[in-house]
C-alpha cells in the first residue's frame, strides 16, 4: 500500500518538481553582432501551471527598450524536462511564434518554429 501511495504522490508532484527545473535566469545565444538578453523564467503570473519568461537584460542589442518585455508565454509541460504549446517572441524580426523547449546537457534549447520549420538557440543557465 505504502508503495502505490509514493507512486501517486510521484505522479502528483513530479510535474511540478521538472518544471521548477528551468526556473531561474539564462542567456541567450549572441546575435551575430554580439548582444545577447538575459531570461528570467518563472511560473506565468495569468497561471501558474504555465511556463513565461521576461526580458531582464539586454547587453549590447541593438533592438531598444527590450528590458521587461515577455519572450516566452504559456508554455506546458511535456514530460521530462520538456515544455511545449507555448508562444517565444523573437524581438530580432519582432514576430511571435510557436514554440518548445527542452532541458540538455547544454543547456535549455529554445525553438521557435513556423509550419514544419523551427529554429533556436540553446540557452546557458545564470541563476536558479
Amino acid at each position: 500500500m505504502k508503495f502505490w501511495a509514493m507512486v501517486i504522490v510521484g505522479l502528483a508532484f513530479g510535474g511540478a518538481a521538472q518544471a521548477q527545473d528551468v526556473f531561474g535566469t539564462w542567456q541567450t545565444e549572441p546575435s551575430d553582432t554580439g548582444g545577447y538578453l538575459e531570461v528570467r523564467i518563472a511560473p506565468c503570473s495569468y497561471d501558474t501551471a504555465l511556463t513565461c519568461g521576461q526580458i531582464t537584460k539586454a547587453i549590447n542589442s541593438t533592438i531598444p527598450d527590450l528590458e521587461g518585455k515577455a519572450i516566452i508565454m504559456g508554455m506546458k509541460p511535456n514530460g521530462e524536462g520538456r515544455w511545449n504549446g507555448g508562444q517565444i517572441w523573437a524581438p530580432d524580426d519582432d514576430k511571435t511564434y510557436r514554440s518548445k523547449m527542452s532541458l540538455t546537457a547544454a543547456g535549455l534549447k529554445v525553438e521557435g518554429c513556423l509550419a514544419i520549420f523551427c529554429r533556436g538557440q540553446t540557452w546557458r543557465r545564470l541563476s536558479n
